[in-house]
């Protein structure tokens, strides 16, 4: 590669209706990087914030960063879109053999747009693109597309393919797109924009090559980059029990979310700790592309299909978020249950944390007699794995109008019929922390409504008095951080490894000297394109409101401090208004 296009973007667009796709070379690789940055400057230049998220010319975008390929857990894949969750710039990660992918494909960025003329696969390549008719798809689960887009496109390791269930063919908010069975871009509907493009998959194959550089500085690098991720204990979490060990953690300091949010602790989660997932379910780690930790930990569930005793055997993958949003929130205390749940709505294709967290409000909803058994179909009651299983498929296939609107966001559904007060949303449905005010804010005015925005949840742990300037610039700070190994598309799992330092000389050895120096204002430059970008979709930090239910909560540290959360939500407010008009 030239030290000219080493400074360029290679960005593939495909137009859907026609079938056809162009390559294009734009500037801004030396302030920007790639993933989160190189993503909304694509929506700044291809978006339209004035339509509707299923306007057919709004873009599905998918970008890697410079570091991809070349250096461990560089595995991400930033996917952005305009949300159907609440019609705003949204980004969604995800990991898989995407990112290895569209390496291997030449490509730094993929941009969709339009509408394909019937129900869809597109495949691209170095030298190939292909939009494939798959009516026959439409309406199967995610599941069984997975095993048909198999044999169709051959090819292994460096292929990926992304997919979707009912619920993204049904336009749900809480739609993901699957990558390679085991992961997902999972929040913000990113389905839904999918399926209202007729795209049943997308299959990127990595049929090129990427060759590495000459030297004796870049194996040397890589080896000593591998070594802090594998010969040291830093990441020895992540394989041994993986995220679940939170669970355990959590619950012994009153901050795990149980039972829609009316409790913190609960002894009786000992069942879906993630001790006890490893000691009796687990039966293997996996790994995204390009990376050596492996902390996709793959449980199983078993069906029968015979009487005489024979039985079909699936795995299914597990975190904290989705035990926490298929388990604790609605107080599923069994390890094989919570699977089984999981493997239901693995099938509709809907995201997790959102389907569970809506299902929790429902139950409370149908408790207080809010709904009846008219709009939630079945009895759904805290702890009954069978009534979850029929109403996560209600949710996929929006049976009924009621769960057409929760498929939109529970808050939706609570305007709609009462229970605001008990829906837990904090932007969008809550992810698996109820750790206090500074994450509560975090999450619910976050870019993403992400727990990954920000450590908002590690600063409430800490033994500190309220202190709002100073929770405000963690939050601002961190962000800052974090944006950074987004736009290079780093697992947030390996922060630890990729410092600044590390990070300039990575992209010294490949020969990004202009990047490697100037680190501090690319950051600073995508939160302010960021920002920039989600305020012009119609973003209002000030408008956010955090529901009663979050004052409610009781932690270690006692009950939430309603002054400091709203002191604490208008100031955070204020310092994004400011981040998005910085040298407007």
């Amino acid at each position: 590669m030239t030290g000219e296009t080493r400074e360029q973007f290679k960005v593939l667009v495909v137009d859907l209706p026609a079938g056809r796709g162009a390559i294009t070379s734009l500037e801004g690789r030396d302030s920007l990087a790639g993933g989160s940055g190189l993503t909304a400057m694509l929506f700044d230049r291809y978006g339209l914030p004035d339509r509707p998220w299923d306007d057919p010319e709004q873009p599905l975008i998918f970008a890697i960063g410079p570091l991809t390929g070349y250096f461990p857990l560089m595995s991400k894949t930033v996917c952005a879109f305009k949300s159907p969750y609440h019609d705003q710039y949204a980004e969604s990660h995800a990991g898989g053999r995407s990112a290895l992918s569209l390496r291997f494909a030449g490509f730094d960025a993929l941009v969709i747009r339009g509408k394909a003329l019937a129900p869809s696969c597109l495949s691209v390549g170095s030298r190939h693109l292909e939009l494939k008719d798959v009516h026959f798809l439409w309406g199967m689960d995610l599941l069984r597309t997975g095993k048909m887009l198999r044999r169709m496109y051959e090819g292994s390791g460096h292929r990926s393919i992304l997919r979707i269930g009912p619920a993204g063919e049904n336009g749900s908010a809480m739609a993901c797109i699957n990558v390679d069975t085991y992961r997902h871009f999972g929040r913000l509907g990113c389905g839904a924009v999918m399926g209202a493009k007729n795209l049943k998959g997308i299959v990127i194959l990595g049929d090129g090559s990427s060759p590495l550089p000459e030297g004796k500085a870049y194996p040397k690098l890589f080896t000593e980059v591998y070594r802090k991720m594998t010969d040291t204990d830093m990441m020895e979490k992540y394989h041994n029990f993986g995220t679940p060990i939170n669970m355990a953690i959590l619950n012994g300091i009153s901050a795990l979310p149980i039972r829609n949010l009316q409790k913190t602790s609960d002894p009786g989660i000992e069942g879906i700790t993630g001790e006890t997932f490893a000691r009796d379910t687990l039966l293997r780690n996996a790994a995204c592309a390009g990376c050596p930790v492996g902390c996709v930990h793959l449980g199983f569930v078993r069906e029968r299909f015979m009487e005489e005793n024979r039985y079909l055997y699936r795995q299914v993958s597990y975190d904290h978020e989705p035990i926490f949003a298929a388990g604790a929130m609605l107080h599923v205390t069994n390890a094989f249950s919570v699977l089984t749940l999981l493997d239901t709505v693995e099938r509709e294709g809907l995201d997790i944390m959102s389907a569970g967290v809506a299902l929790a409000w429902a139950t409370e909803a149908l408790e207080k007699g809010i709904v009846t058994t008219r709009e939630t179909i079945v009895p759904l009651k805290f702890g009954d794995e069978t009534a979850y299983r029929e109403g996560f498929h209600h949710l996929g296939a929006a049976s009924n109008d009621f769960y057409r609107l929760l498929a939109q966001g529970t808050m939706k559904a609570a305007e709609h019929y009462g229970g605001a007060d008990f829906a837990c949303v904090l932007g969008q449905e809550m992810a698996g922390y109820a750790t206090g005010e500074v994450f509560f804010v975090s999450q619910a005015l976050g870019l993403r409504h992400s727990h990954l925005d920000a450590g908002g949840y590690s600063y409430d742990q800490k033994d500190k008095e309220p202190d709002v300037d100073g929770a405000v610039r963690f939050l601002v700070q961190d962000e800052q951080a974090r944006v950074l190994l987004t736009s290079m598309v780093s697992c947030l799992f390996a922060r630890g490894v990729y410092g600044d330092q590390v990070l300039s000389d990575c992209l010294r050895s490949l020969g990004y000297l202009n990047l490697a120096d100037g680190l501090g204002d690319v950051s600073r430059n995508v939160r302010k394109l960021r920002w920039r970008t989600r305020l012009r979709t119609g973003f209002d930090p000030r408008t956010v409101s955090i529901p009663k239910r979050f004052l409610e909560v009781e932690t270690w540290r006692g009950r939430i401090d309603s002054a400091y959360l709203n002191a604490l939500k208008d100031a955070y407010a204020g310092a994004i208004l400011a981040l998005g008009e910085e040298d407007a």
